[in-house]
């Protein structure tokens, strides 16, 4: 007879010899990743060009928002800009309502009258045809001489009162324009040309204020006159 014990010892070796012989035959591979797929990719249709008109109505009226979004856009920006230069408008105005006020129109009146009876005054020293640079030397003169006890039949202290109110005045303006507060052109429309020929004739008077204590006597005026200008000009 066969003892129990032995059989069962017999069984026990050859699995796990029949287990090692398993796993030494298994393949070895490197190919973890999946296949690429055998199916083309489809290509997406434009809705535009869809037969389908549920599709066509879907991509036309996307497109009518958008463009309505821009349009809303653009025009917000149109009339904020628009109302921007409207307050500019209406400050310029209040200036030219300013100027036109008893006391500006007096200073006005006080300043011409003084320099047209300077210039028919010395109205010989000046040739026929001056140049540019004798034109602007006479006229600086002219204005030195007004700003003098001399210069006219107004006493010098009321006279200076007139000139210093339109100072402040252009001063004002050059300030307002340079503060994008006014609109510049309908500034230059109302005064740009006053502006131009006061300086022709006080840029000397000025020159001296500055040099005499106050280096910045006017210099907002200067700013405004020049900008815009010729360089042949503003030298």
């Amino acid at each position: 007879m066969k003892k129990p014990g032995g059989t069962v010892k017999q069984a026990g070796v050859a699995a796990p010899a029949k287990a090692s012989a398993a796993k030494q035959t298994l393949p070895e591979t490197t190919e973890g990743f999946p296949w690429p797929s055998s199916h083309e990719i489809k290509k997406e249709s434009n809705p535009f060009t869809d037969r389908d008109w549920r599709m066509l109505v879907y991509a036309w009226s996307g497109m009518l928002v958008r463009f309505a979004i821009i349009f809303t856009l653009a025009f917000s920006v149109y009339q904020f800009l628009a109302n921007q230069e409207q307050k500019r408008v209406e400050q310029t105005m209040s200036l030219v309502e300013l100027w036109e006020t008893k006391d500006y129109q007096q200073a006005q009146r006080a300043l011409k009258d003084r320099l047209s009876a300077l210039n028919a005054k010395y109205d010989n020293l000046l040739s026929a045809n001056p140049s540019p640079t004798e034109e602007q030397v006479f006229r600086q003169r002219i204005g030195i001489e007004a700003m003098s006890a001399s210069g006219g039949d107004m006493p010098l202290a009321d006279f200076n009162e007139n000139f210093d109110r339109i100072v402040y005045f252009l001063n004002r303006l050059s300030f307002c324009i340079d503060g994008n507060l006014c609109s510049r052109k309908v500034t230059d429309a109302y005064f740009r040309d006053y502006a131009v020929s006061f300086w022709s004739y006080f840029a000397g008077y000025v020159d001296k204020q500055r040099k005499a204590g106050s280096p910045t006597f006017a210099t907002a005026i200067e700013a405004y006159v020049r900008n815009g200008q010729p360089a042949a000009e503003a030298k």
